[in-house]
């Protein structure tokens, strides 16, 4: 007898298929592990299997995973090619150039970087300060990036090879040229003047330009970095209302005009303590609203140990839905050489990392991928750690535990992963996990106390036995 299916019965087919529950009675889990004391690196320290659990009691400790419950889709994970980062992988001789561009931006032997950021004009990770135009040329015909050609743009292009162009980068400006501001510097805070407001948003677009003819194409960029901040380096002021006004009647409408609607806008791209107050101006603004892809923001200001007021990320993602975050930047400041080793550095990304992404982050960047061995070059001496720093001396890389925490997700994790529930029945384990587009799935469980604990990953009634060590951080694919 012949089979035939309406089109109604094969997309009632389909959908009972697609919610038959997941099955992990047959599946092995490798684990991956980081911890203190230990020689593990993300390392292969385990292969688990799973066996019938059912209902677990209270007194047994689980992390419960349930695939069938997705959320955001993740775009990357990555850091910052600034000036600085550019500067100093210049100074490394070739073989050191290989391993660092191998360590970041190769899938197999490296944690698989995926995004980045860069700056418009300079930065305080720069060597000086620097525009793309003359002074007082509103029209921006003396336009040109000669400046980055010299490093940032030759190193840019070196990741975009070692990660076969599969890099999302966005960029962000830290100050107007000096003479489009109030305070006619670009340092020290100051806001742009109303005078210059068209030509600032002329600018963004011949960036995009510049670098879209170097080969380089921008995904997104910021309106302002860290547009609450008053800073002895690069820095411009914007309120929320500031910024909403400038997207809607100036930037917005310019990229639109220019054909880079396409682009994705990031507000804020400040701290997480005022984000809700931001996204909430700008986004219940239509006019502005309509530009805007998503909030971007940083960690420092509410970085005070495992209270970093991951809530107000929430609150956003609760208030505004359609809209996107992504963590634009974060490091350890103040550097000092005697701190190279502490492992609270990767610890601190790890806890933002779990949590940030349980809010429904889409994307994280951290701050520079590589620094030299003073947390430099940096013209200001706002000197920080990176996850790798260079001994410009003898040439060689310094692996920072941070590096090894950032990789247990973006090793795993990969582009077009969506989150799925997971959920510890104790509060010293912090767990999320994502299910990637091959269907493997991996669990990320961290653990910041100085504990052993022994708890089971639990699935659908199926557990398999697990250990999480002292101050380590863990990722289990489930193949």
């Amino acid at each position: 007898m012949k089979l035939f299916l309406t089109g109604l019965s094969l997309f009632v087919c389909s959908f009972l298929f697609a919610q038959k529950p997941f099955d992990a009675s047959d599946k092995k889990v490798l684990v991956f592990t980081t911890a203190e004391n230990t020689d593990y690196r993300i390392s292969l320290t385990d292969t688990l299997h799973f066996s019938h659990l059912g209902q677990p009691l209270e007194t047994q400790i689980c992390v419960f995973v349930d695939p069938s419950k997705k959320f955001q889709q993740l775009i990357g994970i990555g850091g910052a090619l600034t000036d600085a980062s550019a500067e100093t992988f210049y100074k490394l001789p070739e073989e050191s150039r290989q391993e660092f561009l191998k360590a970041y931006y190769d899938t197999i032997n490296g944690i698989g970087y995926t995004m980045a950021r860069t700056n418009i004009n300079s930065c305080d990770f720069s060597s000086d300060s620097y525009t793309y135009v003359d002074n007082n040329d509103t029209t921006l015909n003396s336009f040109n990036v000669a400046h980055d050609e010299k490093y940032k743009i030759p190193f840019i292009k070196d990741v975009q090879k070692a990660a076969n162009n599969h890099i999302t980068l966005f960029a962000s400006p830290w100050s107007p040229p000096a003479w489009m501001k109030d305070n006619n510097d670009m340092l020290h805070g100051g806001k742009l003047k109303d005078a210059f407001k068209q030509s600032w948003a002329n600018y963004y677009v011949k960036f995009i330009q510049a670098y879209d003819t170097q080969g380089i194409p921008v995904w997104g960029l910021t309106v302002q970095n860290e547009p609450m901040a008053k800073q002895t380096w690069e820095s411009c002021i914007y309120t929320a209302t500031d910024e909403r006004d400038f997207i809607k009647n100036f930037l917005g409408p310019t990229l639109a005009r220019n054909g880079l609607s396409n682009k994705k806008l990031i507000c804020w791209d400040h701290n997480r303590d005022l984000i809700y107050q931001r996204a909430s101006t700008i986004l219940s603004d239509a006019d502005a609203a309509k530009y805007v892809w998503g909030i971007g923001y940083h960690w420092y200001e509410t970085w005070t140990g495992s209270s970093m007021q991951f809530d107000n990320v929430a609150r956003v993602h609760e208030s505004f839905p359609s809209k996107n975050l992504i963590f634009t930047e974060g490091c350890a400041e103040s550097f000092n050489i005697s701190r190279m080793y502490n492992w609270d550095l990767g610890e601190r990304y790890g806890t933002s990392m779990v949590h940030d992404f349980n809010n429904g982050t889409v994307a994280w960047t951290d701050w520079n991928v590589l620094l030299d061995e003073k947390g430099g070059p940096n013209h200001v001496g706002n000197f920080c750690f990176a996850p790798v720093h260079a001994d410009t001396k003898t040439g060689k890389l310094i692996y920072t535990n941070s590096y090894y925490y950032i990789g247990q997700f973006s090793k795993f994790i990969r582009p077009g992963a969506q989150r799925i529930i997971a959920s510890a029945n104790r509060d010293k384990l912090q767990t999320t996990a994502f299910i990637n587009e091959d269907g493997k799935i991996a669990v990320v469980v961290l653990n910041t106390s100085g504990d052993k604990i022994n708890y089971h990953l639990w699935i659908n009634g199926e557990a398999a036995d697990a250990v999480s060590l002292p101050h380590s951080i863990a990722t289990m694919v489930i193949e």
